[in-house]
């Protein structure tokens, strides 16, 4: 790809991550109270609150963002400047794009569910056994999450073995970009949040978060290698 097209899939990536942090953001950004017995900080009063349109919204912009992040995921392996390595990238980056809707629908649904059942008085629920009904379902599912991790973190950090090996265009030191290192390093931060809405739905969009910034160094090196080339 020339120089040119891949900052423009580039900057597809980042709008990807427009589009999926946005959906992350509308579906938990709701602060409050939540009940440690049931141990899923998520469901907070906040939440419970969350008008229905939101959850539907925050999927929809899912199918653009894998779509924008698929162009620019694929786009990353040129750089790799071994073909065999290269191949290896592709086939992992194909099976990690699948589970990210997966794993999105997953979160959603429990959400749907939860704000739902307390927004409607005809089913009678109070908070408390409403919460149990959503930590049942999350309890026998929750498998959903470490087997989609299993499929959408090995190209990330097959990446990371590729860049501080020197099979890709980029100095190693540039390993240490990894989105997977940003992710820790976001993560770090949040554990100095106060609790509320900003907090839970800063942390629900930590993926996002990361990808972009991952996507800008990429694009601010491309720019710059191109400014230097010219």
């Amino acid at each position: 790809m020339t120089s040119k097209k891949t900052a423009a899939a580039l900057i597809c990536g980042m709008l990807g991550c427009l589009c999926f942090g946005t959906g992350d953001w509308l579906m938990m950004y709701g602060g409050g109270e939540y009940d440690t017995v049931y141990m899923l900080n998520w469901l907070t009063t906040g939440t419970a609150q969350i008008p229905q349109w939101r959850f539907t919204l925050a999927m929809a912009l899912a199918f653009p963002g894998i779509i924008l992040y698929g162009i620019a995921l694929f786009a990353v392996q040129n750089y790799i400047t071994d073909e065999k390595r290269r191949k290896v990238y592709h086939y992992l980056n194909a099976f990690g794009l699948t589970p990210w809707l997966a794993l999105h629908l997953y979160y959603i649904m429990i959400l749907v569910l939860y704000s739902g059942l307390s927004q409607s008085p005809d089913f009678g629920y109070d908070l408390h056994d409403i919460r149990a009904i959503c930590l049942l379902l999350y309890e026998n599912t929750s498998w959903v999450i470490a087997a989609s991790e299993a499929f959408m973190l090995p190209v990330f950090v097959y990446w990371f073995y590729l860049q501080v090996r020197g099979f890709t265009a980029f100095p190693k030191p540039f390993a240490f970009t990894n989105v997977l290192i940003f992710f820790g390093l976001l993560k770090g931060i949040t554990l100095f949040m106060p609790d509320g809405a900003f907090r839970l739905a800063f942390n629900n969009g930590l993926m996002s978060e990361s990808m972009i910034i991952w996507f800008a160094v990429m694009l601010v090196y491309e720019l710059k290698t191109k400014k230097g080339s010219a």
